[in-house]
């Protein structure tokens, strides 16, 4: 009996172990001390055990307190890691994966490397890609090889989006805008002017947005067959006009002297019923009254009444020189007293500076576009018509000193 029960009470104590094995595991070990180092090795042994090398010994011992040494005891195996071999290897790790990383990063900054990302995620993978991938390579554009990729790239999307996510419509404008942008970035104003054709290969959907950006680009080299082709674009695609359009526009014709230019988009622009902007009949109307053309001068004046109740200065000056060309100074000089008395202090001076240009600019520009034979009678004229509203107006509480010429 008494070898029964003590063969019993062994039996409890093996169930007992049997049931909390990894107690038993660790119970070998009263206490671990892990100093910062170790922990953070210890920490990644179990992240990156499959490429690290352990070694084992069979024999039993305790963790030395003071030591890198980190030690699991279970019966008589025991592993052996150094915290020194760990930061080692978690530097060549971290080095390796760093210059990876450099490396894939530096490939993705260019437009070829960003383009190589959507081509495999589209053509191989099958996948749609980021929005962000796209626009990052629209921003690294800058040769026209990279706009060639651009373009090769949205056509594949285009048709991924109607074959594979079944969405027929294109992109939307701001895409568009941007892609133009970048056409003339890279000096690719021929592919740019491809965007603004509501009928493509790539899915853009075009607006007058676009057409500005080209149309500044002309602006800033003068370029006024480039203004042409662009607005027959703008025509041709049905792009509505804006009144930035008109700005952009009339600074070109005014610029490059064309006349007959600003004189035929001026038209369109009323006709599309554009509400031009003051700076538009600024241009428009100091433009006429340069030429000395009084009929389009007047009309064009009406056409800003209805759009606007005040006058600018530059308005309001190229409707007195209206009234000189027509031989009224009286009502040149009644016009230039309401803009005076209009304009707050600060800004009066702005009526003497316009007043001199009247005085001894205008007249040598009006001049040259009359018929030869008929200047010299026409500027002996304008001059007296000139002198009589100077005259005039001190006596209406106009203080503006000009030198006459």
């Amino acid at each position: 009996m008494q070898a029964i029960g003590m063969m019993m009470s062994k039996s409890h104590r093996l169930a007992r172990v049997l049931k909390s094995p990894w107690r038993s595991v660790f119970s070998s070990v009263e206490r671990v001390y892990y100093p910062p180092a170790d922990e953070l090795a210890t920490e990644n042994v179990f992240e990156c055990s499959h490429s690290l090398s352990l070694r084992r010994s069979f024999h039993s011992g305790n963790v030395n307190r003071n030591s890198s040494l980190v030690g699991f005891n279970h019966q008589h195996d025991k592993m052996q890691i150094t915290s020194s071999s760990v930061r080692v290897t978690q530097i060549r790790l971290s080095s390796s994966e760093a210059i990876a990383a450099e490396a894939d990063s530096a490939d993705a900054e260019t437009a070829k490397g960003v383009y190589d990302k959507l081509l495999d995620c589209v053509v191989k993978k099958r996948s749609a890609p980021p929005n962000a991938w796209l626009w990052s390579l629209i921003a690294q554009c800058s040769t026209r090889e990279d706009i060639k990729l651009l373009f090769n790239i949205l056509q594949k999307l285009r048709t991924f989006r109607l074959s594979n996510l079944r969405i027929p419509d294109d992109f939307n404008s701001a895409l568009c805008r941007e892609v133009t942008k970048a056409c003339v970035r890279a000096g690719a104003i021929d592919l740019g002017k491809k965007a603004l054709w509501k009928h493509n290969l790539l899915g853009l959907t075009p607006d007058i947005g676009s057409a500005h950006q080209l149309l500044l680009h002309a602006k800033q080299h003068n370029d006024v067959k480039l203004t042409v082709e662009i607005m027959e674009l703008v025509k041709e695609n049905d792009l509505p006009l804006q009144p930035g359009t008109a700005d952009i526009l009339f600074s070109i014709c005014s610029s490059a002297n064309r006349w007959d230019l600003i004189s035929k988009y001026g038209k369109r622009f009323v006709k599309s019923g554009v509400k031009l902007r003051q700076t538009s009949f600024a241009l428009w109307m100091e433009f006429a009254a340069k030429k000395g053309d009084v009929e389009s001068l007047w009309k064009i004046e009406s056409w800003r009444s209805e759009a606007t109740k005040e006058h600018s200065v530059s308005t309001g000056f190229s409707c007195a020189k209206g009234f000189l060309l027509d031989h009224k100074p009286e009502s040149a000089a009644a016009i230039i007293q309401l803009l005076y008395q209009t304009l707050p202090d600060g800004k009066k001076t702005s009526i003497t500076t316009e007043l001199q240009k009247l005085v001894s600019e205008w007249p040598l520009d009006v001049v040259k576009h009359q018929k030869e034979d008929n200047r010299e009678a026409f500027a002996a004229a304008l001059q007296n018509d000139i002198s009589a509203l100077v005259n005039a107006l001190p006596s209406l509480g106009v203080e503006a000193n000009v030198t006459m010429q």
